[in-house]
């Protein structure tokens, strides 16, 4: 079986993101850039079965059952559906081979418009995992469906956790397309109300489930050439963001070149705007209480807006951040590894991120050290500077 079967087997930011592009730049060109994280992982031995599964994502077209789905959410323009009936992945944008530096590494560039790459990370990085994890572990399902079924339980039956919510944001780094979509519905009927959906939209559709989603860090990235000054690029990305959705789907994205640079220019604009915003790295309590602090200062209630918790999420986590922040704001957990991964085998730590538009370095500096990735370290530097950054901030 093929480790994606359906184009709609992706992250529901992807679209968001890719309509905006459509609408708004339609010929910028980018490349992104894959890494594994994770030490002495010998992917190379295993090209050739990832060559022929990328093969087969590109030659799935989205059914007209799925273009009528993605065009009933509320959100999608009818032109954007109408252009993803004429959508494909295109494998003229993907370069793949072994690295001739490092033995065992692989090496993957996806360079072209960024209209017709978008739709490449996420199903490249689960492709991956899958072509590992069946090449070198054998599933114990039965111990996954266990370990579910207990962290299903620390949130559904510990008191004062009722009103806790979690979504699933794990399909990048999943085990397989099968375990996938056998546990989503498994977590749905442990769990409850206690469970509102999931990131991908494939399962989303075939399981009546919410899908989740609005942008990722390449977004507000790509500004930084895209924006008329590199100064400004978090608040022109904000601002198209604003344009495209008009109040939907309003949470922000907050540690592109840091939380400080970021509080800097999510003004009181932003703030009344925007519904909330989403936590992906450095220290969660942290950054929760300064973002609440910077919504008060901004005469904004803080307990009208939501913060998400996206990153490396496990229930014990969960918990803890749901007991610190509850009755101060609202609250949003999107868990993944831990929810898509965890049947024995230790997960991948593997990413794709864009590292240059139009011709130009982009990057993300973020609040965790190591979650960045740029091919130019005097732009790291330049950016550093503009944004006002020391020079010791995370890369």
């Amino acid at each position: 079986m093929a480790a994606i079967a359906s184009l709609l087997d992706t992250d529901l930011y992807k679209f968001t993101m890719m309509q905006a592009v459509l609408h708004q730049h339609p010929s910028a060109v980018v490349q992104y850039r894959f890494k594994c994280r994770t030490p002495g992982i010998d992917l190379a031995q295993f090209i050739e079965e990832i060559d022929a599964e990328i093969d087969a994502l590109c030659a799935l077209r989205f059914s007209a059952d799925e273009l009528a789905y993605v065009r009933a959410l509320r959100f999608v323009k009818p032109d954007f559906a109408d252009f993803l009936g004429l959508f494909h992945l295109d494998r003229k944008y993907i370069e793949l081979r072994a690295s001739t530096d490092v033995p065992g590494e692989i090496e993957l560039r996806i360079t072209g418009p960024w209209l017709h790459t978008i739709l490449f990370e996420v199903p490249l990085l689960a492709i991956i995992n899958e072509v590992w994890f069946r090449n070198t572990t054998q599933a114990d399902f039965a111990e996954g469906e266990r370990r579910l079924q207990a962290k299903a339980a620390l949130l559904r039956d510990v008191a004062g956790y009722e009103d806790c919510r979690i979504a699933d944001y794990g399909t990048r780094r999943r085990y397989s397309q099968h375990w996938h979509g056998h546990m989503l519905p498994l977590l749905r009927d442990a769990l409850g109300d206690q469970f509102v959906g999931t990131s991908n939209v494939h399962f989303a559709r075939i399981h009546g489930m919410t899908p989740h989603g609005t942008m990722a860090h390449e977004y507000l990235q790509a500004f930084q050439a895209l924006g008329p000054r590199l100064r400004d690029s978090q608040v022109v990305a904000l601002d198209s963001w604003a344009h495209e959705y008009r109040g939907d789907l309003g949470i922000a994205l907050s540690d592109v070149v840091g939380l400080d640079a970021f509080l800097r220019d999510f003004d009181m604009y932003f703030c009344k705007l925007f519904d909330g915003v989403r936590h992906d790295s450095g220290d969660p309590f942290v950054w929760g209480d300064r973002m609440l602090a910077h919504f008060a200062d901004n005469r904004v209630d803080p307990s009208s807006k939501i913060l998400v918790f996206s990153d490396g999420l496990d229930i014990d986590k969960v918990k803890r951040l749901h007991a610190y922040f509850r009755g101060r704001c609202k609250l949003a957990f999107g868990v993944g590894t831990h929810l898509t991964n965890d049947l024995g085998p230790t997960p991948l730590s593997i990413v794709i991120k864009m590292v240059r538009c139009n011709g130009q370095p982009v990057a993300k500096l973020s609040d965790s050290p190591g979650k960045s990735m740029c091919d130019d370290p005097g732009y790291l530097t330049y950016l550093r500077q503009v944004f006002g950054l020391p020079a010791d901030t995370a890369a």
